[in-house]
């Protein structure tokens, strides 16, 4: 049995037309503040000739890769399923992160590399006060920026935006570390300041890229919930008083879609009719605390299992030692 029912408002939920035209126009923001940066830090790499603001520059062009990517996320997220994509079409936006982590991965390279060889040859003078002023700017548009996807996520619940958010916040901290690396280096005299800072923003970006490819691809390999997430829905489901038990629940997410199917021990002894009615009563209270999941249930007379092993295991039923079912079975709290 499979039901999907709209986000209860204000609670944030799978994205409706309204909620979809706003992570579109926050998207396309995001968009505009990554090209405006984009010409303006170029403008100063030239005029400075800093390494520290050529890594800022990669940093921006791949905030313009992302905030298409992210773009386009939303815009697929926000079709319906199709007779070719009945799961919806979630995933596109895993794989436009793994495309912006391959390009993340070979600016990182590059700029370390570069950093590395100007450090060893001597550095260069450079000229500062473009580059601040480009910093400041840029680090204004962002908290604008910022502050507008805040609303939206407030009111859409997007994963899409939400993760470009936070790759925002991280830019605030990327220009204060130029705006460090031009004064110190031109104000002090510091020679190799600059190419000091610009390894270390290689690195910032190498880091960034690593945590991108891990969620991707957890979504691309349909990971399981979180752990806290599985025990709170074991907790919703075991509230209904005719449930004898639950056994072989896959959960796994895509996109902003999250999906979750299992099997319930009945009375062997009902109708079809009173299975249904089980059923319904038990989506409608998953529905309520999980607006928007996917839930298929497969009812089971009270004792059959369909193959022996982990499915076969009641995560209603405590543990051994009196602990979480879901955590004895599943893989303890460490598990993600």
């Amino acid at each position: 049995m499979t039901q999907t029912a709209p986000a209860p408002a204000p609670t944030p939920g799978p994205a409706t037309a309204t909620h979809a035209d706003l992570n579109r126009r926050a998207a396309m923001a995001s968009s505009a503040v990554a090209l405006l940066l984009l010409g303006l830090k170029g403008w100063a790499v030239v005029q400075s000739g800093s390494l520290a603001m050529l890594g800022s520059l990669a940093d921006t062009a791949l905030d313009l890769v992302a905030s298409l990517a992210t773009l386009l996320g939303v815009w697929i997220a926000a079709m319906p399923d199709d007779h070719n994509h009945r799961f919806g079409h979630g995933k596109a936006e895993a794989l436009a992160a793994l495309f912006q982590v391959i390009l993340i991965s070979f600016s990182a390279l590059g700029l370390a590399w570069r950093a590395v060889t100007q450090f060893l040859a001597g550095a260069p003078a450079i000229e500062a006060e473009s580059g601040i002023v480009v910093s400041v700017i840029a680090m204004g548009a962002t908290i604008a920026l910022l502050a507008y996807q805040r609303m939206v996520i407030a009111r859409t619940g997007s994963l899409a935006i939400s993760t470009d958010n936070v790759h925002y916040k991280s830019d605030l901290l990327l220009n204060l570390a130029v705006i460090a690396a031009l004064v110190i280096e031109h104000y002090l005299h510091l020679a190799g300041t600059d190419a000091v800072f610009a390894f270390g923003i290689a690195l910032w970006l190498a880091w960034g890229a690593w945590n991108a490819s891990q969620e991707a691809v957890d979504q691309l390999m349909d990971h399981e919930w979180p752990i806290e997430k599985r025990e709170r829905f074991l907790e919703v489901v075991a509230q209904h008083p005719e449930l004898k038990g639950l056994h072989d629940l896959r959960t796994r997410t895509s996109g902003n879609r999250d999906f979750v199917q299992f099997h319930v021990w009945v009375d062997g002894t009902m109708t079809v009719a009173q299975a249904h009615r089980v059923m319904d009563e038990i989506e409608a209270q998953l529905m309520a605390e999980f607006p928007g999941v996917e839930v298929l249930i497969h009812p089971d007379p009270e004792g059959h299992v369909d193959e022996a092993g982990l499915g076969a295991t009641d995560l209603l039923a405590p543990g051994p030692n009196g602990e979480s079912p879901a955590l004895a079975v599943q893989g303890g709290p460490t598990e993600g």
